[in-house]
């Protein structure tokens, strides 16, 4: 059997871990959600409602969209590599707007992650050859 090529290396690395990372990326934004129902239950007074519950939707709808992407990967089916590729880099400039921020306990940790599970989502999909 011939010796693995370097693609072929970092393809079998990649696809042992990015499953497992988009499903912590998903349960860390479930996370945020509880934490802002939470928050929204026993706060005093809401200064803007609707931001609030576009923020409760769109974070429940992330994490459920990662979750369909780790599970397409799981399956090795290609749906949910587009998406998790695009979230990351989503995820990694939020990170650079954080860090502008001086939100570095938060900024560096997320980008760390995000570009952890984007590189992983980039090459942990292969198509099965013919």
């Amino acid at each position: 059997m011939s010796k693995p090529t370097r693609s072929q290396a970092l393809h079998k690395l990649a696809k042992k871990f990015v499953a497992p990372l988009l499903n912590i990326e998903s349960l860390i934004l479930l996370g945020l959600v509880i934490y802002l129902i939470a928050k929204a239950c026993f706060a005093s007074h809401i200064n803007a409602p609707g931001a609030l519950i576009g923020e409760i939707f769109f974070g429940l709808l992330g994490s459920g969209g990662l979750m369909v992407c780790a599970r397409s990967f799981e399956q090795k089916q290609p749906y949910g590599q587009s998406p998790a590729v695009l979230a990351n880099l989503i995820a990694l400039g939020v990170s650079y707007f954080m860090f502008s921020g001086k939100l570095f306990a938060i900024a560096i940790p997320l980008a760390i992650l995000s570009f952890t599970t984007f590189l992983a989502s980039l090459f942990g999909y292969r198509p099965e050859p013919n």
